[in-house]
């Protein structure tokens, strides 16, 4: 792609507004090859980038030309009429990308189903299928820092589009002109004459419905109630009516909401970065539960498909814990809770990524539930939902990844902090009866089936040269894989991206199984791995330490080794 060629045609286009040619014209040489080197790449899980000018960037030129090129996959399967549910989180200049993509699907002739006003990731994926539309749009950025927006885009199913299915609307795009080839109407005068639908809370209170219907020990709550105390914040995003609401009506009595961060803003002033991960986005709830003697904190990301939560340790102070950690402990709650209350379903299954904590695989044996090993996405474990779904074969319990997020149910097809809440809570209220912290339920987990550690380090790779230097760095360990990593004797290598998985020691293949995906995965002695990936949201290389031991000092040291050993690839 010329750079210049496009940045020249920006500039001399009469659709582009005056105000983004100023923008235009102040760039360096650097700057506008930076904006203009390529189209913001669209992948399974739709658009990301920061909200800038250019084509490599979220503008309304952009998200319209995206939308023209999900339209075009629509009325190529003669879809039209099943029509698109289209929502918005909280994030600056969501609600006007938001119009824009109805915008364009309505002037396609598809009809558009347009919520009034933010709402959470899981309620989009729940509408799609309450809805029976053929796709849905979520206007997000999910955790990322306020510079940025994006686009999840979704089909029929609930899920995210599959690969085939983000590669006919990357081809579609690239084939249509940014600003010749996209059809556009006046929101406002298709919602006059019924292309543009309005809808509003009939779609939430099913929505609550089928969360709150996922509890497993309905007595578990209200049996504790008049002493259980939660802090909530929803980090300034859309988990703050919903989540709540789910929360009181299966019984909780103390809820404690963070007052600064219950405000919808798309600034995100009281923190760095909207992100649960990061124990600072959960400081403001920890004060807060400090003072009134809460038992747990919970804060859910912009767009409410994920949870983070702080808990009390054995001293009684805050601390956080990961989603490795939160995802064993919901795995192992829900089939417990599930044998206790005599109401485990045939078939039983959960899903977990390759990413994360292999802690499940022996709750899971333990309880003689069927565990599925995806590749990094929810919408792989959607994948696995529908295809029990259509041949009507076993029965979803749980699924989870690394990135503090959960699903229960198959209400949606995506992460739900909505429902990951109320799960929490409830398995806070069992554990507290049983007078144990979340942290103690930990600690026990632990001692039932080993020490298990996990660790992500994230190496960002920016500037125009950040992808190829990703890239040579998975070429290189690929062409010369490592023979120990940390000290641990690699015993066999999973491409994913070739579909191999190669014994090291006597040279025999086979199949990973899985799709092909640019991963790395090193299976080392003592049940300890390393996984590699590049990013397909941020110009970020990440590695997963999954690790296990005795103790927790022997899995800090294992761990210590690999990050050094990390560090000597970079």
């Amino acid at each position: 792609m010329d750079y210049q060629l496009e940045y020249q045609k920006w500039l001399a286009s009469d659709k582009v507004d005056e105000a983004t040619k100023q923008e235009l014209l102040s760039l360096d040489e650097d700057e506008i090859k930076f904006r203009f080197i390529s189209y913001l790449a669209f992948g399974t899980g739709g658009l990301r980038g920061t909200m800038i000018a250019g084509t490599n960037a979220m503008n309304v030129y952009t998200v319209a030309h995206a939308t023209q090129g999900f339209a075009n996959l629509i009325l190529k399967e003669g879809r039209a009429e099943d029509g698109v549910v289209i929502a918005h989180d909280c994030r600056n200049n969501s609600t006007l990308f938001a119009k824009i993509t109805a915008e364009v699907f309505a002037a396609n002739g598809i009809k558009v189903y347009f919520f009034d006003s933010l709402r959470p990731t899981p309620v989009l994926s729940f509408a799609i299928r309450y809805l029976s539309t053929v796709a849905g749009v979520n206007v997000t950025a999910s955790h990322n820092p306020k510079e940025y927006n994006g686009y999840k885009a979704y089909w029929e199913d609930g899920a995210q589009l599959s690969l085939e299915q983000a590669d006919l609307v990357s081809s579609y795009i690239a084939a249509t002109d940014i600003f010749e080839g996209v059809k556009r109407v006046d929101f406002d005068n298709a919602v006059a004459d019924g292309r543009i639908e309005i809808i509003g809370t009939v779609v939430d209170d099913a929505f609550v419905q089928k969360v709150i219907g996922e509890a497993v020990d309905t007595g578990a709550i209200p049996a504790v109630a008049d002493s259980l105390k939660v802090v909530y914040t929803p980090l300034h995003g859309c988990g703050h009516r919903l989540v709540p609401e789910v929360l009181r009506l299966v019984g909780l009595k103390h809820l404690y909401t963070v007052g600064a961060q219950m405000v919808i803003d798309g600034n995100f002033p009281t923190v760095q970065s909207p992100n649960p991960e990061y124990p600072e986005a959960l400081s403001l709830g920890i004060s807060l539960a400090q003072k009134v003697g809460s038992d747990l904190v919970l804060a859910t990301d912009p767009d409410a498909d994920r949870v983070g939560i702080a808990v009390r340790d054995s001293q009684g102070s805050f601390v956080t814990m990961t989603g490795n950690q939160v995802g064993a402990l919901l795995l192992d709650y829900i089939l417990t809770a599930y044998e206790n209350t005599k109401t485990m379903p045939e078939l039983p299954y959960a899903v977990k990524t390759i990413v994360s904590t292999e802690l499940a695989a022996k709750i899971c044996r333990a309880h003689n539930v069927t565990l599925h090993n995806v590749l990094t996405g929810f919408k792989f474990i959607g994948e696995v939902i529908k295809n029990h779904d259509d041949v009507g074969n076993g029965h979803y319990l749980f699924g989870f990844e690394e990135s503090y997020g959960y699903l229960k149910g198959t209400h949606a097809r995506d992460k739900d902090a909505v429902v990951a809440a109320m799960l929490i809570v409830e398995m806070a209220a069992y554990y507290k009866a049983k007078n144990m912290t979340l942290y103690d339920a930990l600690v026990a987990m632990y001692k039932t089936y080993g020490y298990f550690m996990e660790k992500t380090v994230n190496v960002t790779m920016k500037g125009l040269d950040g992808a190829a230097r990703m890239q040579e760095l998975m070429n290189t360990l690929r062409r010369n894989p490592p023979t120990d990593v940390g000290g641990k004797k690699v015993l066999a290598l999973r491409d994913y991206l070739t579909g191999v998985i190669t014994d090291t020691a006597s040279g025999e293949k086979k199949p990973t199984g899985l799709p092909s995906s640019n991963v790395l995965f090193f299976e080392c002695e003592g049940d300890n791995s390393l996984v590699v990936r590049p990013s397909g949201t941020e110009p970020k290389i990440k590695f997963y330490l999954l690790i296990n031991g005795t103790d927790e000092d022997t899995c800090k040291a294992t761990v210590d080794a690999f990050a050094k050993t990390i560090d000597t690839w970079l």
